[in-house]
C-alpha cells in the first residue's frame, strides 16, 4: 500500500521543478513510511512512497520498462490479490520478471494487454502508467473505489495523488473551495467524482482516464449491471461461502504480520472465522483488534442504533476461533484530544464531521500498526448483504430521497443544517441539492426484465449503497488507516463477490427475516452462536457524558476567539447556545453538529482555503 502523485505538462520543462513533484510525494509520508522515489523527464514527473507488503526489497517505484520508443513508467497503490496467478500467465507469454512483487505484474500486464489490463485484475488499487512511446498517461481506479484517487486538470497537462493534499502542494492549485463543493459536505451524498475542492476532481471508481496532448478523456471499464440469478437458495449460500473462503485465503497473502478487525458483529466476526480457518491449515493463529471504551460494557444503555454493547461478542468471537486478541481501550479524553482530532482532519483532507467515529478509528488504527502492517476489515456487508436498519424500513425504502437520510444522524435535513450561519444556509440550498443528486443516482440503475416493483425498489437501494454509501466509508478507512502506514483489506468489496450478491433477490438476502440472512448461513460454520442470533450494530460510540462536556468546552474556546474564521460557515449564536447547555443533555443530532463545527475549524487552520460564497 502507498501513496502516488504526478504532474503532467506538455509545454513546461518539468526537468527544472523537482523540488515541487518533491513536495507533493512528502505530503504522503504516512502513507509510505518504507521508501521514496521520483521519476522526472520533460513532460512529467512522478511520485511515489512505499509502505512495503510484497516483496519488501523488490517492489520499489516508480517501475520502469526501457523500450526503443520511449519508457513505460509505472506509480502504483493497492494490491493484485491474483498477481500470482497473473504473473504465471504473463511468464508463459515471454514477459521477464525481476521482481516478487504485485507491482511488476501490473507494469508487465500493461505492456502485454495495455489499458485492458484492468479487466485482468482482482484487487484494490489507484495506479498511473506514463507511456513514454505515445506521451501519455493512464489513471485507473479499482471498480468498487477502495483506494483514493484524485486529478486537477490544467491548462496544458493534470496534477493527480492518491489524496487532495499531494495536488494542493502544487502552487499551480488555487486552493479554493465553492458553494458547489459546500454543499456535498453538508449533504453527504457521496456524489461521484467530488473532491471538495474548486478544479479538483475524484477519479470515479471502476474508470480509467488517459491524458495526451489532446486532453482528458474518460472511459468506464466496470459498473454494477443486472443478471439475472439463476441458482436456488441452498446453491447460493454455498457459492457465497465459497467465494468468501477464496477471497479471503487471497486477502491473508502477505510478507508482513497481519490481523484483522474485529467488533463482535457479523461481518467482521465472518472475516475473522474464515481468516482464522484458513491460517489455522498454514499452522498460524490470526491476530485480532477491538476498540472499546472506557466504563462501556458496566454503563451501556440501549439506543436507537445500538441494542448491545460490543465486548461481550468480541470475546465470544475470540474464544470460538482461538484469535491472539487485543482490545484497545479509550477514553473520553482520548477521542476528544485536538491533536487527534486535528490528525484525523489532516489524514481526510474534508471536515467530514465524523467526531468521535473518526478519532476512534484512528486510535484503534495506530495500536494495531505497533503489531501489524495488514488489517482484514468487514466493510460493505452491510451495502452488499442489506444490513442496515433503512434496508427494512418502507418510509426509509420508498422515500423522495436516500434511505440512509432517515437514520444518519436520526434527525431531518433542517436539524443537520442548523449549525451552518444562516445566510449561507440560503444559499447553500442543501435540500435542493439532495434531490437532485438522488434523482441522478435513481436514474442510473440498471434493471431486469419482469423485476416485481419490489425487486426494483430494493436493487436501486443496494445501487446506491454500492456506488455512493460505501465509497465515504471506504474513503474514510483508508485515509485513517493509511495516516499510521496500516493497509486494510476490504473482502467484502471483491468484485466477484459484489457482483453475485447483487443480483441475488432480495428474498434470499433476508430469507428467514432477519437482516444478512445470506451472509449468516454462509458463514455459520464458523461463528459462534451468540453472534448469528446478533442484531446489527453500528460502529462503537462512547457513551460516557465525559465526551459531551470536553466537545462543549471546544465550542466555548471557539466562540471566545474573536476572528475565528469558522463563523463564515457556522452560526456563532447557535455555537454560543450549545456552550450555555447542560453537556449530560447534548443529543446525538447536536452532538454531530458540534464536531462538523471542530472539524471544520480545524480544517480551516490546516489548509487556510479560499472560501468563495456567493
Amino acid at each position: 500500500m502507498c501513496g502516488i502523485t504526478g504532474w503532467v505538462s506538455f509545454e513546461a520543462d518539468l526537468t527544472h521543478r523537482g523540488d515541487v513533484l518533491d513536495a507533493m510525494t512528502g505530503t504522503m509520508a504516512c502513507r509510505g513510511p518504507d521508501g521514496s522515489g521520483t521519476y522526472v523527464r520533460t513532460e512529467v514527473g512522478l511520485g511515489h512512497r512505499r509502505l512495503a507488503v510484497i516483496d519488501l526489497p523488490g517492489g520499489a517505484q516508480p517501475m520502469t520498462v526501457s523500450t526503443p520508443a520511449g519508457d513505460i513508467v509505472l506509480v502504483y497503490s493497492g494490491e493484485a490479490y491474483n498477481f500470482q496467478e497473473l504473473r504465471d500467465q504473463l511468464k508463459a507469454l515471454g514477459h521477464p520478471f525481476r521482481t516478487d512483487s504485485d507491482t511488476e505484474v501490473v507494469l508487465r500486464g500493461y505492456l502485454q494487454w495495455g489499458e485492458s489490463v484492468v479487466d485482468h485484475l482482482d484487487g484494490m488499487y489507484a495506479f498511473a502508467i506514463w507511456d513514454g512511446r505515445d506521451r501519455r498517461l493512464l489513471l485507473v481506479r479499482d471498480r468498487m473505489g477502495i483506494k483514493p484517487l484524485f486529478y486537477y486538470p490544467t491548462p496544458d497537462g493534470v496534477l493527480f495523488g492518491s489524496e487532495p493534499k499531494a495536488i494542493l502542494a502544487n502552487p499551480l492549485v488555487r486552493k479554493a473551495v465553492d458553494a458547489d463543493g459546500l454543499r456535498e459536505l453538508v449533504a453527504q451524498t457521496k456524489t461521484p467524482g467530488w473532491a471538495l475542492w474548486k478544479g479538483m476532481h475524484e477519479v470515479v471508481p471502476g474508470t480509467l482516464i488517459n491524458v495526451d496532448r489532446g486532453g482528458l478523456r474518460e472511459r468506464t471499464y466496470w459498473r454494477l449491471s443486472a443478471v439475472e440469478h439463476t441458482e436456488d437458495r441452498e446453491g447460493t449460500v454455498a457459492r457465497v461461502r465459497e467465494l468468501l473462503t477464496g477471497i479471503v485465503d487471497r486477502q491473508l497473502i502477505s510478507d508482513v504480520p497481519q490481523g484483522v478487525l474485529l467488533s463482535g458483529g457479523l461481518d467482521s466476526s465472518a472475516i475473522t472465522g474464515l481468516a482464522a480457518q484458513r491460517l489455522g491449515l498454514r499452522g498460524e493463529q490470526v491476530r485480532s483488534f477491538s476498540v472499546d471504551f472506557v466504563g462501556q460494557e458496566k454503563n451501556f444503555v440501549p439506543d436507537e442504533m445500538r441494542e448491545t454493547p460490543d465486548s461481550p461478542f468480541v470475546r465470544d468471537v475470540a474464544a470460538h476461533v482461538g484469535s491472539a486478541h487485543r482490545d484497545v481501550m479509550l477514553d473520553p479524553s482520548d477521542i476528544s484530544d485536538p491533536a487527534v482530532r486535528r490528525a484525523t482532519v489532516g489524514a481526510r483532507d474534508i471536515p467530514n464531521g465524523f467526531g468521535d467515529l473518526d478519532s476512534s478509528l484512528y486510535l484503534l488504527f495506530k495500536a494495531i500498526r505497533e503489531h501489524s502492517t495488514v488489517a482484514l476489515s468487514g466493510e460493505s456487508a452491510d451495502e452488499l448483504f442489506g444490513g442496515y436498519p433503512w434496508f427494512h424500513h418502507p418510509d426509509a425504502l420508498r422515500g423522495d430521497t436516500f434511505p440512509w437520510m432517515m437514520f444518519i444522524p436520526p434527525m431531518s435535513l433542517a436539524a443537520r443544517t442548523d449549525h451552518i450561519e444562516p445566510g449561507l444556509r440560503a444559499r447553500l440550498d442543501v435540500a435542493a441539492y439532495t434531490a437532485d443528486q438522488f434523482a441522478t443516482a435513481r436514474a442510473q440503475v440498471e434493471y431486469l426484465d419482469g423485476e416485481s416493483e419490489f425487486d426494483r425498489l430494493m436493487r436501486m437501494t443496494s445501487h446506491m449503497h454500492l456506488t455512493r454509501f460505501v465509497r465515504g466509508l471506504l474513503d474514510r478507512k483508508d485515509r485513517l488507516s493509511m495516516a499510521v502506514g496500516l493497509e486494510v483489506r476490504v473482502p467484502f468489496c471483491s468484485h466477484e463477490l459484489v457482483e453475485y450478491v447483487y443480483n441475488t433477490p432480495w428474498a434470499m438476502k433476508s430469507f428467514d427475516g432477519q437482516e444478512k440472512s445470506l451472509l449468516r448461513q454462509a458463514a455459520a460454520h464458523v461463528l459462534p452462536r451468540s453472534v448469528l442470533e446478533r442484531v446489527k450494530s453500528p460502529f462503537p460510540s462512547p457513551q460516557n457524558p465525559g465526551y459531551a462536556a470536553h466537545l462543549q468546552q471546544q465550542v466555548k474556546e471557539l466562540v471566545a476567539e474573536p476572528d475565528a474564521q469558522v463563523f463564515a460557515l457556522v452560526d456563532r449564536a447557535w455555537a454560543q447556545q450549545i456552550g450555555s447547555q447542560d453537556p449530560a443533555a447534548m443529543t446525538m443530532a447536536v452532538r454531530s453538529n458540534v464536531e462538523r463545527t471542530l472539524d471544520l475549524h480545524v480544517w480551516l487552520e490546516l489548509h487556510s482555503p479560499e472560501l468563495l460564497l456567493d
